[in-house]
């Protein structure tokens, strides 16, 4: 008798102890989907990180006025800065950086056809008025003949330079639509000048040792010039040169690199580029 008891005994525990695991709707073994998904939702989002190259001026300090956006909405941006304007692009085509920031369409493009690269543009951001500046020659009337001029000796930027100076009634070239002419395209000359053509980043460490230097902004701007106050003559906001977000082709719509655009193309940096560069800076969008 008393065996029968205990096993009766025993037999309703197991039973109240198999209700009680299956019992509860509230709560989910660990492991389980809903378990997972519980913690799924209170995770935190990964971070993406998104490496930009950029010239220091003003190229960085512009990226860095949307590092913040960009945060909260779980990017880390990463800047680097580079001095030149080879290293930016062939980075990006080996993939070491995602994106760069330092350059126009017309750069670009001829950047591809030199190098083989495949870099495009993932959205327009600003212009920088390319701007001429004084040296030994302190106007652009008592420039005198025979005078030097330094000119960047990159094609797209050397064209430019000689198009604002063709502006100025300084010389005339063959084909003034086109971006790439050197001083071999010019068809008049009247004052003789003579053309001192020097990696874009060194004219304005040698502005003092020629007549004139026709200079990008984003030097001119290293260099502690203000382009609108210092210029002898500039660009106006027509200029075709804008500068573009660049990317591998085929990573133009990545979503990191399309929030990276639309918050550089936000009223905020509007805002910043304005109150900052004074119309050294425009934006283009």
């Amino acid at each position: 008798m008393y065996k029968k008891v205990l096993a009766l005994a025993l037999a309703l525990g197991l039973t109240a102890s198999l209700a009680a695991c299956g019992g509860s709707s509230s709560s989910a073994p660990a492991g389980s989907a809903a378990a997972s998904g519980s913690a799924a939702a209170s995770a935190p989002a990964e971070t993406v990180v998104l490496k930009v190259a950029a010239s220091p001026t003003p190229h960085a300090e512009i990226l860095g006025a949307v590092k913040d956006i960009l945060a909260e909405e779980g990017i880390d941006l990463q800047i680097t800065e580079y001095g030149d304007y080879v290293v930016p692009n062939t980075a990006v085509e080996e993939g070491d950086e995602d994106a760069n920031y330092f350059q126009h369409q017309p750069y670009l493009d001829n950047f591809n056809a030199e190098n083989g690269t495949h870099l495009v543009s993932a959205g327009g951001i600003h212009i920088e008025p390319m701007g001429v500046y004084a040296g030994k020659t302190k106007t652009l009337a008592d420039l005198p003949d025979g005078a030097v001029i330094a000119v960047p000796n990159d094609a797209t930027n050397e064209g430019r330079a000689l198009l604002l100076l063709e502006a100025q009634g300084l010389i005339t070239l063959k084909d003034s639509s086109n971006l790439e002419s050197t001083p071999n395209d010019i068809a008049e000359n009247p004052k003789n000048l003579q053309f001192k053509e020097l990696e874009a980043a060194m004219l304005p460490n040698t502005v003092e040792e020629v007549d004139l230097s026709v200079i990008n902004c984003n030097y001119a701007l290293q260099a502690g010039f203000n382009p609108v106050e210092d210029a002898l003559a500039i660009e106006d906001a027509n200029s075709p040169y804008v500068n573009i977000i660049a990317v591998k082709e085929g990573h133009e719509n990545d979503p990191a690199i399309v929030a990276l655009v639309k918050a550089l193309q936000s009223d905020t940096v509007k805002e910043f580029i304005s109150s900052k560069y004074n119309g050294a800076v425009v934006p283009a969008f």
